[in-house]
């Protein structure tokens, strides 16, 4: 029986990088690929028939949590486990909290990765005894959780700051670069990291969901 699996990254490199990893393993069969939260929602979609999913946090358009969050309501059968470069304990927190299954560092060797899979599939977590480590030491420090929920909804750079301010006035992409002396390929990217940060999916929503946290 193959065990059947897709893989999260928006770096072309860190996919095949990871894909290569799975080749050693005849049991696994990569079903397909995606760049974005979005596009593995998508896929999804197209055909859902998966065991686990290797998602990375960081990414454009839609981000490997909130991905994770709508995966886990609509297909809670499908094991997720995030492969990320980052081990913070904001990222690590957030995702245990939308009900990722596990956590492993890119850097895992083929082994590792393919016991996490395993492990996973059969009830366990796959998780890098570093974020193991954080884990715990989270879970015993009430009150960094709760630093750590308090702090969630605001981490916008004062640039991003910018950015919004100008789209709450209605100006559109191209207005917002001349004013800010950025490319409107930097602003897309700002907006991007502005709706994948907030988790939202409009600009409405963006403006009012940093207006009531005091953002802008």
């Amino acid at each position: 029986m193959k065990i059947k699996i897709a893989i999260v990254d928006d770096s072309s490199f860190l996919l095949k990088a990871v894909e290569d990893k799975l080749a050693f393993f005849e049991a696994i069969v990569v079903k397909w690929k995606a760049g974005n939260g979005l596009q593995c929602l998508e896929k999804l979609e197209e055909n859902p028939h998966l065991d686990l999913i290797l998602m990375d946090i960081e990414m454009p358009i839609l981000g490997g949590i909130e991905a994770t969050e709508r995966i886990k309501t609509r297909y809670p059968q499908i094991k997720i486990v995030m492969l990320t470069v980052f081990d913070n304990d904001e990222n690590i927190f957030n995702a245990i909290k939308v009900g990722a299954d596990g956590y492993l560092l890119k850097d895992v060797d083929p082994d590792t990765l393919y016991k996490g899979i395993l492990d996973t599939l059969n009830g366990g977590a796959a998780m890098t005894p570093s974020v193991a480590l954080r884990t715990l030491k989270l879970l015993r420090n009430p009150i960094a959780l709760n630093n750590i929920t308090a702090q969630e909804e605001v981490f916008l750079t004062n640039r991003e700051v910018e950015v919004l301010e100008q789209l709450g006035k209605g100006l559109s992409y191209t207005k917002i670069a001349e004013n800010l002396f950025l490319s409107p390929s930097t602003v897309r990217k700002h907006i991007e990291n502005i709706y994948v940060k907030l988790q939202v999916h409009s600009k409405l929503e963006a403006v009012e969901k940093a207006k009531r946290n005091n953002l802008i």
